[in-house]
């Protein structure tokens, strides 16, 4: 009985007690008041928090109420606004009203309580807005007396107006073509995503083609077609956002987009943004069932009235599956697996066919004179042509392995350059077995073996060229393709080094040189001169696709 009428009294101390002041930093984290054997109701609160708007910039003072329903009131409170993404405190209040006061959870004034247990209907303050911060929404725990009191009040999303990187891969998901590249920038292509609900807070930016569109795909495997995107387009009204079931090399099938909140867009200095919250979770027709998603981040032109055509390059692809239900990261294309080696791939072939084929194709039509040296019977420029054209299928080989070996099926959106590069690898990869069967010199069918062996290395010259070009296309991510513009500045340089060397041998050939080893060998300067600028060039386009 003593003990019955203690806990009675203990608890009518507490009661009276309590944090009757507000001063409840203790429970910044949790947002629950310390009242043992008292736990939060789990019927609907009569209780909303308000917004003054739900977009936001930084250094922006949002206006945020906690108000009743009719007939209720509330004694305490505890006030915080929390990102959408990192489940984090952020901004700061600023206290309007002596019925307020602000506590220091994750900064000072970065919560707000009450002052006082007297009876409210509502009550106001101000949050001030960060920098740098993603989507967040205001929670709050709200007390209608000790025993009786809702936890997880929450107010509308609110959205920033300027999209950030700086929280990528600690409070949203991130994907972008550019390595930690500014989304607000126009070199750049980035999407996030921050889980909400069925749905997600999506953000997508880019500089398309004007009128253009940004998009991001989910899909079950890396190969266009079934699959579910998001589109941020152009249109003659303004900047619209759709959904839509990609099919393939078909035009997208539009499908039912169901948002939520502020949809945000813009287009301004050539970069289009869309921010949105969706409602409904991501349906691709998966072939397995799955909650993770290969991410494509694609751009291109579209049509007045916001439709969409073909993208301009090819798409930038995560290289593994994301469960964005779960994973709060950062992934950039430029340095997933695949693109590296797609990018690797195109260097090899630059150098087998910019430089090494290039070259030994020249010594064997000009320098026979200049480098007639014989060394083990053959003449040292058959040693090097030889040992510039197995560089070449050497390195060619390997391009083609790279490729095959790592890229998931055969993209047709690369266009014929996966079938030229097969074509140049097969008689580039027959070229030196010909050789091996060529006969003697002197022989009467020797001019046959000449003609088809210099038919087919011009036949794989002209190919290689127009798989470079395509190549090129397709890895070059700026709006003036720059990258075949200057490969297109390099075979000017190599054709008139030809035409100059072309010119040399003609007027030799009509010459009458009793002597030839007293010959002017102008043909290993004009060489050497070649040489220097193919380097620059091919440093230059290196340089180019490694950062393109």
């Amino acid at each position: 009985m003593k003990t019955t009428i203690l806990f009675f009294i203990c608890e009518c101390f507490v009661s009276v007690l309590g944090y009757p002041e507000g001063n409840i930093s203790p429970a910044c984290n949790t947002m629950l008041p310390q009242h043992n054997r008292y736990v939060p109701q789990t019927n609907p609160p009569p209780y909303t928090i308000t917004v003054s708007k739900t977009t936001f910039s930084a250094g922006d003072s949002i206006s945020v109420t906690i108000q009743a329903s009719s007939g209720n009131v509330f004694k305490g409170f505890i006030l915080e606004a929390w990102t959408l993404g990192g489940n984090a405190i952020t901004g700061t209040f600023s206290i309007t009203n002596s019925n307020t006061q602000g506590l220091s959870c994750s900064g000072t004034n970065s919560a707000v309580s009450h002052t006082s247990p007297a009876d409210k209907l509502s009550i106001a303050t101000a949050w001030v807005a960060p920098a740098d911060v993603g989507p967040v929404k205001f929670r709050a725990t709200v007390l209608k007396d000790f025993a009786t009191f809702w936890s997880g009040v929450e107010s509308d999303i609110l959205m920033p107006v300027q999209m950030s990187n700086v929280t990528c891969g600690t409070q949203k998901f991130c994907f972008s073509n550019q390595a930690n590249c500014n989304p607000n920038s126009n070199n750049c292509f980035f999407m996030s995503a921050v889980p909400y609900n069925d749905g997600f807070v999506i953000e997508m930016s880019g500089s398309p083609p004007n009128p253009g569109y940004v998009a991001i795909g989910f899909s079950d495997d890396q190969i266009m077609g079934s699959d579910d995107i998001y589109i941020c387009t152009t249109s003659s009204t303004g900047v619209m956002v759709q959904r839509a079931l990609s099919m393939g090399h078909l035009p997208p099938q539009s499908r039912n987009l169901s948002t939520t909140g502020s949809v945000i867009t813009s287009y301004q200095n050539g970069v289009l943004k869309c921010t949105f919250i969706t409602l409904s979770s991501i349906s691709t027709q998966a072939r397995a069932n799955t909650t993770s998603y290969y991410i494509f981040l694609a751009n291109g032109p579209s049509l007045a009235n916001g439709q969409i055509q073909k993208h301009s390059q090819t798409p930038s692809i995560s290289a593994s599956k994301i469960d964005l239900s779960r994973f709060v990261g950062s992934v950039n294309a430029q340095g997933d697996g695949t693109r590296n080696l797609v990018l690797g791939h195109g260097a090899l072939m630059l150098i087998a066919w910019m430089t090494t084929g290039t070259i030994g194709m020249l010594i064997a039509r000009y320098m026979k004179l200049s480098a007639n040296q014989v060394i083990h019977g053959k003449g040292l420029w058959f040693l090097i042509h030889v040992f510039f054209m197995i560089l070449t299928v050497i390195l060619t080989i390997i391009a083609f392995i790279m490729i095959f070996a790592k890229v998931s099926g055969w993209s047709d959106d690369a266009g014929a350059h996966p079938v030229l590069g097969c074509i140049v690898m097969i008689l580039s990869f027959l070229q030196p077995f010909g050789a091996l069967l060529r006969p003697e010199p002197n022989h009467k069918r020797r001019f046959i073996f000449n003609w088809v062996h210099g038919l087919n290395a011009l036949v794989i010259k002209v190919l290689a060229v127009a798989t470079i070009f395509l190549g090129l296309k397709l890895v070059d991510s700026s709006t003036i393709q720059w990258l075949p513009k200057v490969m297109g500045g390099f075979y000017a340089w190599e054709v008139l080094f030809y035409i100059i060397l072309e010119i040399n041998k003609h007027v030799k050939s009509k010459g009458n040189y009793e002597v030839p080893d007293k010959m002017d060998h102008n043909e290993t300067t004009i060489l050497g001169i070649f040489i220097c600028g193919n380097i620059a060039f091919l440093i230059s386009l290196l340089v180019g696709i490694g950062s393109s």
